[in-house]
C-alpha cells in the first residue's frame, strides 16, 4: 500500500445530499478505500441532490464553515490534500479561499471542482456572475477538474458541443493552465461520438494526454463527483497525473455501466459501490 507509512490525509468540502449519491456521499467512500482519511466540512445539507428531483430540502452551512477551519486550525490538523466541489455562494468561495491559506503547507495539494454548469447551461442556482468567483478560486488551485462547460465559463468563452479536435482540446487546456493551476484535467472529452473521457495537461512537464474509454447510453448524476475523487485517490497514491486520470475513467466508466445494465432509475446516481474491488485493484492497493 503506497501511502502505508504515512496515511493521507484530505479535507473534503462538499455538500451533503441525504439520497442522491454524489458530493461528500460519493467523495468519503472513494477516498477512504483508498486509504486516504477523508475529512468533511458540508457546504449544504440536502435531503436529496437537486437532478431530477423536486421538493428537496437545502440548509446552507455557510454560518458554521469558518468555526470549523478554526476548530480544526487549533487542533494543529494538516492536510495532504483539499478538495472542495459544489459551493453555493459567493460567501462559501471566499471561505474557502480562506481555507486554502489557513492549511497551506510545501507539501499539501489543493484540488478545486468547479461545480457549476453542464451540457452548455449554468446551473439554475447560481447567477452568471458566479463564474468570475470561481475563476478566482481555481487560480488558487493546483490541480482544476472542470467540465467542458465549466471550462467555458472559467475562460469567459463560448460553450461548444462536441466532438472535438484534439488541438482545440490541447488549446482550452493550456488556457485552463494560464488561470492559475499547474495541472488540469478535462473531463467530457471525445473525438468520435462512440468515446468519452478526459484530457489531462501538467505545465510544468509540459505534456498532454488524453484518456477513453466506450461511451455509455443515458446522463447520471454524481458521475463527476465520482471521477475527481477517483483522480485525487490516484495522485495521492503516488500515480502519475495521466495513470490517476486513467484509473478515474476506468472506474467512472464501469459505475455507469453497471448502472446502465441495471436499469435503475437515473436520478439516483450510480452504483460506484460495486465497482470499488476493481477500482483498489487498479490502486494496486490489494
Amino acid at each position: 500500500m503506497k501511502n502505508k507509512e504515512h496515511q493521507k490525509r484530505v479535507a473534503a468540502i462538499h455538500d451533503l445530499s441525504g439520497f442522491g449519491k454524489c458530493s461528500l456521499t460519493v467523495a468519503l467512500p472513494i477516498l477512504s478505500a483508498a486509504g486516504i482519511e477523508a475529512c468533511a466540512m458540508p457546504t449544504a445539507i440536502l435531503s436529496t441532490h437537486t437532478g431530477g428531483i423536486n421538493g428537496y430540502t437545502y440548509r446552507d452551512l455557510t454560518g458554521d464553515m469558518r468555526a470549523f477551519m478554526q476548530h480544526w486550525k487549533s487542533l494543529n490538523i494538516k492536510f495532504d490534500a483539499t478538495y472542495s466541489g459544489f459551493l453555493g455562494s459567493f460567501d462559501q468561495l471566499d471561505l474557502v479561499k480562506e481555507f486554502f491559506t489557513l492549511f497551506k503547507s510545501k507539501d499539501n495539494l489543493i484540488l478545486v471542482d468547479p461545480v457549476m454548469a453542464d451540457n452548455g447551461e449554468l446551473y439554475r442556482i447560481f447567477k452568471p456572475e458566479f463564474a468570475a468567483g470561481m475563476r478566482s478560486l481555481c487560480k488558487k488551485a493546483d490541480i482544476i477538474v472542470p467540465n467542458l462547460t465549466e471550462a467555458a465559463l472559467l475562460l469567459e468563452e463560448s460553450y461548444h458541443p462536441g466532438p472535438y479536435t484534439q488541438a482545440y482540446i490541447e488549446n482550452i487546456l493550456k488556457k485552463l493552465s494560464k488561470l492559475g493551476p499547474e495541472k488540469v484535467v478535462l473531463t467530457g472529452v471525445y473525438f468520435r461520438e462512440e468515446e468519452l473521457g478526459a484530457a489531462t495537461y501538467d505545465r510544468k512537464e509540459e505534456t498532454v494526454g488524453f484518456l477513453f474509454t466506450q461511451r455509455i447510453p443515458g446522463a447520471y448524476h454524481g458521475t463527476g463527483d465520482i471521477f475527481a475523487s477517483a483522480l485525487l485517490s490516484g495522485l495521492l497514491n503516488n500515480f502519475s497525473l495521466n495513470e490517476s486520470a486513467q484509473i478515474a475513467v476506468n472506474f467512472t466508466a464501469d459505475s455507469i455501466r453497471r448502472t446502465y445494465k441495471a436499469k435503475t432509475d437515473y436520478r439516483f446516481g450510480v452504483n460506484f459501490e460495486q465497482c470499488i474491488p476493481d477500482f483498489l485493484k487498479e490502486l494496486k492497493l490489494i
